[in-house]
């Protein structure tokens, strides 16, 4: 006879099973551009499946061995067909992901969408485990969501090295305390953007974890001298591998999906958010947002951690400030994706606290840029405009941290 205690296991299997069976057809839905994507040419630049691949990491790597300067706007657009230039990644990054680049075209973008979605999965693997879920079953649930998502479909569709970063983040955050050594390498993964790495490290620095601060960021900057110094000899000296350094962020600021001032573009950081919300932007407004972003979380934060159940707070809180304060895009929230999941579990187990329903509303707002799929998108845009579509998910963001500060602040008086 089937008890009913066995009846509801094989329930929960059977959902389980299938919960993990549309996981795994969105993530192979995920992965085809990776092999469907066109060879790149100067007739297809417009082409976006595996863009962030190409631009950021196939042809800047290739430049790298040809013997030039991938940092060099101009060099990368005379001599290979891509549509945004190379970025500012830390140089380590030409090195970490040569694989990658050696091999045929399509081989290297289905390899390199396979080795994120792997990542993706680790980084469900690490919500879990800090949101204190069966790991089995929290890994398939969050991975599924994940890879469904607009924010876990767009890293493997552009070609990201964003799920690197969130992994490195989310083990900054999670090992800080635990294992410091591991804290510091994760953290050196994070620095493969500076405007990932530079704001979490003045922000475990604060929040206490000096150690892995600084050695997260030495040990960056010991992997990045010997390629900095290669391309300074190659440059034929320090001031002229400078001028091409102000040449990178010159063009950064001029595109339209990189400048504050754009009304086209789709980043997420407060400035940004204000400008396309208001069509004003106060004087130095990206250096007072950093210097203000950065100070509120990390006081807050901080302070967070000395309260009971504080952490998780203080982890999302740390998340959110890093892509508040400086230049970022939607999917960078996939750096959150741990912290949110704990915090999430936090609010629903004192669900009747009406305190942290604060809380619970900031981790709901921050589920918008997960939402915020096609389909979403395209009836967005035909009630209220273009212009509301690229900025949801930004007010959306801001709209997180700002509740959260709130919330922070009355926990630590309530606390106190």
């Amino acid at each position: 006879m089937i008890t009913t205690t066995s009846r509801a296991g094989l329930a929960k299997t059977i959902g389980l099973a299938l919960v993990a069976l549309t996981g795994a057809l969105s993530a192979f839905r995920a992965l085809k551009p990776s092999w469907e994507v066109p060879l790149p040419t100067e007739a297809n630049l417009p082409e976006e499946r595996m863009q962030d691949f190409r631009d950021a990491l196939y042809f800047p790597i290739r430049e790298f061995l040809g013997g030039g300067n991938p940092y060099d706007p101009a060099v990368m657009f005379e001599h290979w067909p891509v549509r945004q230039n190379f970025n500012l990644y830390q140089p380590y990054h030409l090195v970490l992901h040569l694989p990658f680049a050696l091999p045929e075209y399509r081989v290297g973008a289905v390899a390199f969408a396979l080795a994120c979605l792997v990542l993706l999965v680790g980084l469900a693997v690490m919500a879990a485990g800090r949101a204190k879920l069966p790991v089995v079953a929290g890994t398939i649930v969050i991975s599924t969501l994940l890879v469904t998502s607009q924010v876990g479909k767009a890293q493997m569709y552009v070609g990201q090295v964003n799920p690197l970063i969130a992994v490195g983040a989310a083990g900054a955050l999670l090992l800080r305390t635990k294992s410091p050594a591991w804290a510091s390498v994760a953290l050196a993964l994070a620095w493969l953007k500076p405007q990932f790495g530079l704001p979490l490290a003045l922000l475990l620095f604060v929040r206490g974890d000096r150690k892995v601060a600084l050695l997260g960021t030495a040990i960056a900057a010991a992997a990045s001298l010997p390629v900095a110094a290669l391309l300074v000899i190659r440059g034929g000296g320090i001031g002229e591998f400078l001028d091409v350094i102000s040449r990178n962020l010159e063009w950064a600021g001029s595109t339209g999906y990189g400048a504050v001032d754009s009304m086209t573009a789709q980043r997420v950081d407060l400035p940004a958010v204000f400008f396309r919300t208001t069509g004003w932007l106060p004087p130095a407004a990206e250096l007072l947002a950093l210097c203000g972003v950065l100070a509120v979380t990390a006081l807050l934060a901080r302070r967070l951690d000395r309260t009971a159940n504080g952490s998780e707070a203080a982890d999302l809180l740390t998340c959110l400030g890093i892509v508040v304060a400086l230049v970022h895009q939607p999917g960078d929230v996939l750096i959150a994706v741990p912290a949110m999941t704990a915090l999430a579990v936090v609010c629903w187990r004192r669900r009747k606290d009406s305190h942290w329903r604060w809380a619970g509303v900031a981790t709901l707002l921050l589920v918008v840029p997960f939402a915020h799929l096609y389909f979403v998108d395209t009836a967005i845009k035909s009630v209220l405009g273009a212009r509301a579509a690229v900025t949801l998910d930004g007010v959306a963001v801001v709209a997180a941290w700002l509740v959260l500060t709130v919330f922070a602040t009355r926990h630590v008086r309530r606390a106190a």
